[in-house]
């Protein structure tokens, strides 16, 4: 029997350690340079990422021809309302660009008035100064990113509630506490950044991707860009600010934001057999739709010879637009409504309805409150169909469909704008 000593085992494993501590120096200065190469070229590395998303996005878009006529199309692909990446590769393309409504000007009726909001990434403040001057920021504190201000309301300021930094109603930096040894720190570039913000009627916009305008001529132009030929039509059948603002509803629904527009745009095809009740208060055989350049407009009869004894809440004539990519404006009898859909998630979006109602009925409680509950039958029921039809996109069964043109042509034009953005 050989006994080995431990003088020879260090001898037999010396060449076997050495070997080892050499992969071990290789292998850490390997790490070591990919992790400089990748520090070195993260930015062009996020930069691919970006394009073959980009790329992988743009073969989605393809797979809808908006050159096919309505009675040949198919409709976009299930792959629009519930890819991930699509989702963020349109919010870049159709909200980020042109005007987009997000309020209401009776919410800053007065100086110091406010309202926030969020669209997409975006957080954003809308408020109107002691001047009576109107402005729109992004809602981040400059300093470490903290939201400014939440919610509604009035404000002589705005407090950052992370760290005390204040600024004006004009957004310029007020107060940047305790940064006594900053340098080269110019208070003029801290200011809240701003945003386009102008009104037509009774609504705010705002705008992501403009260069800053005066506000008197973002009012001058706001509405041939967000409305185009239709906005003397829509101002000469009621759609303006002599209405009364009475009150806001909120719907989350699980459901992409395309999907809620698309069952708007429907040409009424899904009313007799979703909403009997809203069916009954008008003539369907009457509806017709109208495109323009971003607007569509649906029109239907109302049942109703009102008097003064008996006021119907749908009237004589209903009116139905949708504004480019996601406002709605429903006039009807005494009433308007106003339907918000603003994108959450791939499958998830957010329906905020605004009431109006012509002046002399405003106090009148026992009709609004009738109103409202046969809206609210008519929004629960739209739900339903909007979550089912998400869970049907969802499923393998289906990739695309086809379009009734007699009726959905209103639907079709607004996938014929989506696709010519996601092209740009």
């Amino acid at each position: 029997m050989t006994i080995i000593t431990a003088t020879t085992m260090a001898v037999l494993l010396k060449p076997m350690i050495t070997a080892h501590r050499l992969l071990l120096f290789q292998t850490q200065k390997h790490t070591s340079i990919i992790a400089k190469q990748q520090k070195q070229h993260g930015s062009l590395l996020v930069a691919s990422s970006v394009h073959q998303s980009d790329n992988y996005c743009k073969n989605l878009v393809d797979e809808f021809d908006p050159n096919i006529p309505i009675e040949k199309a198919l409709t976009p692909p299930s792959s629009w309302y519930t890819d991930p990446s699509f989702f963020d590769f349109e919010l870049h393309r159709v909200f980020y660009k042109g005007w987009q409504a997000v309020g209401y000007t009776e919410q800053i009726k007065n100086p110091h008035d406010f309202f926030t909001g969020r669209l997409g990434n975006v957080e954003f403040l809308v408020c109107r100064d002691d001047d009576g001057k109107i402005h729109a920021f992004h809602n981040v504190c400059r300093h470490h990113a903290s939201l400014v201000a939440s919610g509604n309301g009035q404000k002589s300021c705005f407090v950052c509630p992370y760290h005390g930094w204040t600024y004006g109603l004009d957004g310029a930096l007020l107060k940047a506490t305790r940064i006594t040894g900053i340098q080269n720190f110019d208070v003029n570039e801290f200011g809240l950044k701003p945003l386009n913000v102008a009104t037509w009627g009774p609504f705010v916009l705002i705008n992501l991707d403009k260069e800053i305008l005066p506000q008197q001529e973002a009012d001058n132009t706001v509405g041939s860009e967000w409305l185009g030929s239709c906005s003397e039509f829509l101002g000469a059948n009621g759609v303006d600010s002599s209405l009364s603002y009475l009150c806001r509803r909120v719907y989350d629904i699980e459901c992409n934001w395309k999907v809620f527009c698309d069952n708007y745009l429907d040409g009424g095809y899904h009313v007799p057999y979703a909403h009997k009740g809203l069916a009954s208060g008008l003539k369907l055989n009457s509806y017709s739709t109208k495109t323009y350049e971003k607007v569509s407009i649906q029109s239907c009869d109302g049942g109703s010879t009102e008097s003064e004894d008996d006021i119907d809440r749908l009237g004589s004539k209903a009116l139905y637009a949708f504004i480019y990519p996601n406002f709605m404006i429903n006039r009807y009898g005494p009433w308007m409504d106003t339907n918000l859909v603003l994108p959450l998630g791939p499958r998830k979006c957010q329906v905020i309805f605004d009431y109006f109602i012509e002046a002399h009925l405003k106090d009148d409680k026992d009709f609004i409150e009738r109103s409202l509950v046969d809206s609210e039958r008519v929004q629960i029921e739209d739900i339903v169909l909007c979550e089912g039809v998400q869970r049907g996109l969802e499923t393998p069964a289906y990739c695309s469909g086809r379009y009734a043109p007699t009726v959905e042509n209103a639907m079709h034009h607004f996938h014929q704008l989506l696709h010519h953005v996601l092209k740009e």
